[in-house]
């Protein structure tokens, strides 16, 4: 799924969340066999470094930070024990922090929401702006799963495909991740009916063809590339966004692709991907296509 030498990164805060968040972040760093890397992010920690560094002892912050992630760490280690583990309190905000771990790192995690208290349906703000903006692939926690070893699973990935070429990317992910978990791929693309009428004697297009076309098109390397990797494909009429979020309600996991373009400093999140983020039923991958 991802360079061997590059750890499975966690923003952890604490929170339920976040903790839900190592937990699968254990087991997927375990299933690859990479590193696991735990990071706090607080703006505190560099404000008040210098005055503390002076002799004037550890602040009720940099106690909490500590605990946090020795705490996060602990719990890593019961569920896999076998797991490389690193921590690091970043003086940072939570944000800046991530994006700079995503340049060193095979992927991000990040819960839904934090110590914020933001309803569990709504998508944090540093889990959404993260996801937006990352280098490497983000995992966003979604659905309230505790995701232990006893938990239902579907032994099902979905992969959500649109146009080339910001597909290749997920594409490759979603099977390295199908192939590691031995489960079923199921590949998905939504297509829709023309709605405006056509000149007399034009022929009449066959989007669902085409859909089927683009779908074959977008798998056919990676799906050679992993021969033993079962794959469903799926062309469905209606809205992308909502077949996606139909197929997460049976899925262990929703990989999107996102589209990015160097220099450009915004969000770069497509519709779908935003929908799937605040309303999957599963864990989403974001995953960047650098262009």
């Amino acid at each position: 799924m991802r360079n061997v030498e590059l750890p499975l990164t966690v923003g952890v805060d604490g929170s339920e969340s976040s903790m839900r968040a190592v937990d699968w972040a254990a087991d997927e760093a375990a299933l690859h066999g990479v590193p696991l890397r735990l990071v706090y992010a607080s703006l505190r920690e560099r404000y008040e470094g210098a005055a503390l560094a002076e002799g004037l002892g550890r602040s009720s912050e940099q106690v909490l930070a500590d605990n946090i992630v020795e705490d996060a760490a602990r719990r890593a280690h019961r569920r896999a024990p076998e797991l490389k583990i690193t921590t690091a309190v970043l003086p940072d905000d939570a944000v800046s922090a991530l994006l700079d771990e995503g340049h060193h790192a095979g992927a991000l995690v990040v819960g839904s929401r934090g110590r914020s208290g933001i309803a569990e349906r709504l998508l944090g703000s540093v889990s959404l702006a993260v996801a937006a903006r990352a280098h490497c692939p983000v995992i966003v926690l979604r659905g309230g799963h505790d995701n232990r070893r006893t938990s239902r699973t579907y032994q099902r990935i979905v992969l959500g495909l649109d146009e080339e070429p910001a597909n290749r990317a997920a594409v490759r992910f979603a099977f390295a991740e199908t192939a590691a978990r031995y489960a079923t791929l199921q590949a998905v693309r939504a297509w829709h009916r023309p709605t405006q009428a056509l000149p007399a004697g034009e022929p009449a297009p066959h989007p669902e063809q085409h859909a089927a076309g683009t779908l074959e098109a977008a798998l056919s390397d990676a799906a050679a590339a992993h021969p033993s990797v079962p794959v469903r494909r799926r062309t469905v009429e209606g809205p992308a966004h909502q077949v996606l979020l139909d197929a997460s309600h049976t899925a262990d996991l929703l990989v999107v692709g996102a589209q990015r373009r160097h220099g450009h400093a915004g969000l770069q999140l497509g519709r779908v991907a935003h929908a799937a983020l605040h309303h999957s039923s599963c864990p989403v991958a974001v995953v960047p296509q650098w262009t």
